[in-house]
């Protein structure tokens, strides 16, 4: 059940007024790729607006506001920059984010054009430099990001089950070899500043390259292993050859890794086979894409 709520470009411009006098002038547009957590809009040439669509999504708010100005100086591309933070109101019950506008169009709409290899080189080299920028302090693994680096173990049940249901059409014996593969080890070292969701939406490109990476909503601190689906949901065997010669991680965090993809395509097509045939055939693909990297590996 989606249980999100819904936000009008009436409703920003009236809290926009309200709160920020100052750019009460500006035209309000709702984005077109807004994203799941957040509903997007832009606010004149310069601006994002980003409201929260579910109260679970709340803490992400003020994360990000605390985080992205210490993480952005450590890396490679832009990231978000928070220019105002939004209060609740009797129109809209939670608290919102006013971000400057970044440039490039979502990783989605290039797939069938970009050159993928030079995107994972540039992904990795961003992974790369958020994984060793100083962690200590960061927020560890949680609810508040979905247990983006932490265990896989708490999405066990939920993994199963969706197999379980997919068992028409998805090798219950091979899914649940990947499965508990990824589930044998932890991850040894100091807990890593991870993104959380390395997705073709999060992804800017410009000219065929990375130009920056938003939503860090679920981002955390502990296991990189968590932002390596793109291997396996976006990369092909070329570019993911690409991707993992860049990333100094060994054979464990790529079998977590390939547990993340697996548990997340796995869901997916349970929820969608039949409803919203594009997502399910992108949740085929990436499962057939970690099969036969599983294969290759063993």
């Amino acid at each position: 059940m989606d249980d999100r709520i819904v936000v009008i470009a009436q409703q920003v411009r009236a809290l926009i007024a309200s709160q920020f006098p100052q750019w009460a002038a500006l035209n309000v547009q709702p984005v077109e790729l807004s994203g799941w957590d957040n509903r997007s809009f832009r606010l004149g040439d310069d601006m994002l607006v980003r409201m929260p669509s579910a109260e679970r999504y709340v803490a992400q708010v003020e994360k990000e506001h605390r985080w992205l100005p210490i993480l952005a100086p450590f890396l490679p591309s832009p990231i978000p920059v928070p220019l105002a933070l939004g209060r609740p109101d009797e129109t809209y019950p939670f608290c919102w984010s006013v971000y400057r506008w970044l440039k490039g169009e979502p990783l989605a709409r290039h797939l069938d054009s970009i050159d993928l290899s030079a995107i994972a080189g540039d992904v990795a080299a961003f992974l790369k430099a958020l994984h060793h920028i100083d962690a200590s302090d960061g927020p560890r693994a949680g609810a508040h990001n979905f247990h983006r680096g932490g265990s896989l173990a708490v999405y066990d049940r939920e993994a199963r089950a969706s197999a379980m249901r997919l068992s028409d059409e998805v090798d219950q014996a091979l899914a649940m070899e990947i499965w508990q593969l990824a589930l044998s080890s932890h991850w040894q070292g100091q807990g890593v500043w991870v993104h959380g969701d390395i997705a073709e939406g999060n992804l800017l490109v410009q000219d065929g390259r990375l130009s920056a990476v938003i939503d860090f909503g679920s981002s955390g601190v502990g296991d990189p292993s968590s932002d390596l689906i793109l291997a396996w949901n976006v990369l092909d065997a070329e570019s993911r050859a690409v991707f993992r010669r860049a990333l100094d991680l060994d054979e464990t965090a790529w079998q977590r890794g390939r547990g993340w993809a697996l548990w997340k395509a796995l869901i997916v097509l349970d929820a969608e086979r039949g409803r919203h045939e594009k997502m399910a055939e992108w949740s085929r693909r990436t499962i057939r894409h970690v099969f036969a990297d599983h294969a290759a590996a063993v």
